[in-house]
């Protein structure tokens, strides 16, 4: 048995939320140029670890972390204590660059766990691709990369002070002969400005530098809270034409507030480019068949038209960034919609793994569910969320958009204005805000019949020859009707 698996198990601890900012350092050029330095250096010192770590690996996976670092430790550093290491390989490396010698320990360490991270990553891929757990049969072995992109984690006092109350920091580089510090560096942006609010913690940051950044990558322990009990939830339904509906509803059916969020702005500006994309695709393509038809190949024998790699790589890069801003801004209203009415739970559709059968090829409407953003909008919301002591849960989407939230039966949707659809009673209705409904119900009728798995979609249980109508807004109030009567009477 390990000495991880015979360690005996202590009480459950509450998992840790960690989040990061991003800190915008304002350098001169001069102290950017010694942090990129630092950065080579720190990665120059990785390459040699991560081949013995890898050569070691079946001593070192059955110990604990902090086991490991100091194993690797032994092997490669000499000391008065350890003047024999186990590596020469590593000896001849410190000889072949005599700045290692004056690496410091702190950050030799931080090398030493990044290291332990890239061969486990690794490691746990090779493991899985020799067991055939693989995205195709063909599919190659992963591979070890000796040179990581990676960047040094710099530990508070030792390498990173703060000052002025985080208004400036002071960080210490590798000038090409010497370990100094750059003092007094401004920062612009503090991210979120998680490490101000009381009982989070700051972590050692990771100095990240290239040609378009200058940056502190700090992570924040974040202080876990729980928000009080509601009798409100916030349900969202997301959706191709508006892209979030979001309705406060009460336990008894109650709706006390309701919102459209699109940012139809920002979903014109990603339209035009891809609708720039596609017009330069055409061009191409008939470009190259005019081509073929010149060197006399005939239209039944003409190949299809493959567009070159990279083909309008500007503009797909910043269609993609613009759809990642739509899903930031309409994630940050969710939350603040939420917050502003005080719920503690945040309701949506659990659409993992769906796909859109509709749509032709290359049509308008198979583009709209291809830009479809709403897998990345939950992500964002429950990270917000979370981090704020809220909880998210996904309910059973099957049917809450085809029934009327009144109970009234099956709802048909208007052939022109996709958006609007009418009751059976002959009542028109948005079709969003009909299903931010039904969703608030399901979760209240879950809540209600002790449904844990939330997963319920009908009032009862399986019956033979027995038409079941789902839940929808209208089961709720009614329930809290008859409730109230019960009441009454007693």
């Amino acid at each position: 048995m390990s000495k991880r698996q015979s360690k005996k198990k202590g009480k459950n601890k509450p998992a840790e939320i960690i989040r990061t900012d991003v800190w915008d350092l304002k350098a001169t050029p001069e102290q950017k140029s010694q942090m990129v330095g630092t950065i080579e250096e720190y990665r120059k010192f990785l390459h040699p670890l991560v081949i013995i770590v890898n050569s070691q690996w079946v001593n070192l996976v059955d110990l604990t972390s902090k086991e490991r670092i100091n194993a690797v430790e032994k092997m490669i550093h000499k000391t008065a204590d350890n003047p024999d290491p186990k590596h020469k390989y590593f000896q001849s490396v410190v000889n072949r660059h005599p700045s290692f010698r004056k690496f410091p320990s702190y950050l030799r360490r931080a090398a030493i766990a990044d290291t332990i991270g890239i061969v486990s990553s690794f490691q746990t891929r090779h493991f899985q691709w020799q067991s055939g757990d693989r995205k195709h049969r063909h599919a190659k072995p992963p591979s070890l990369s000796a040179w990581c992109n990676t960047y040094p984690a710099l530990y508070q006092g030792q390498q990173v002070k703060y000052r002025n109350n985080f208004q400036l920091v002071d960080i210490k580089v590798w000038s090409g002969t010497d370990w100094v510090w750059l003092e007094c560096i401004p920062v612009k942006k503090h991210g979120l400005n998680r490490h101000l609010v009381d009982g989070n913690k700051i972590k050692s940051p990771a100095l990240v530098v290239n040609k378009h950044t200058c940056q502190l990558s700090m992570p924040v322990e974040v202080k876990i809270v729980d928000l009080p009990e509601s009798d409100m939830v916030c349900s969202v339904d997301m959706g191709i034409n508006n892209a979030a509906t979001a309705s406060i509803v009460g336990r008894d059916g109650t709706v006390k507030a309701r919102v459209f969020i699109n940012p139809i702005q920002d979903i014109d500006r990603r339209n035009k480019r891809r609708m720039m994309i596609a017009h330069k695709s055409k061009q191409t393509r008939n470009i190259t068949k005019l081509r073929q038809r010149g060197l006399g190949v005939s239209p039944s024998g003409a190949t299809a038209v493959d567009l070159p790699k990279g083909f309008c790589k500007g503009l797909q890069r910043k269609s993609s960034n613009i759809n990642l801003q739509i899903s930031k801004t309409v994630a940050r209203a969710i939350v603040e919609f939420a917050k502003t009415h005080n719920v503690k739970v945040i309701v949506f559709e659990n659409l993992e793994g769906w796909k859109a059968k509709g749509g032709r090829r290359k049509s308008l409407q198979k583009q709209k569910f291809h830009l479809w953003c709403h897998r990345k909008i939950v992500a964002l919301v429950t990270d917000r969320w979370t981090e704020m002591g809220g909880k998210i849960v996904f309910i059973n989407p099957k049917y809450t958009s085809a029934y009327a939230f009144d109970g009234s039966g099956k709802v048909k949707r208007d052939k022109v204005n996709y958006s609007l659809c009418r009751f059976t009673s002959g009542k028109r209705y948005h079709s969003d805000l009909n299903a931010s409904y039904n969703i608030a119900a399901r979760y209240w009728y879950a809540v209600i019949m002790g449904d844990n798995s939330y997963s319920r979609v009908f009032e009862g249980k399986s019956s033979h020859g027995t038409l079941r109508t789902p839940v929808t807004l209208g089961t709720l109030r009614c329930m809290a009707a008859s409730a109230s009567r019960c009441t009454a009477t007693s």
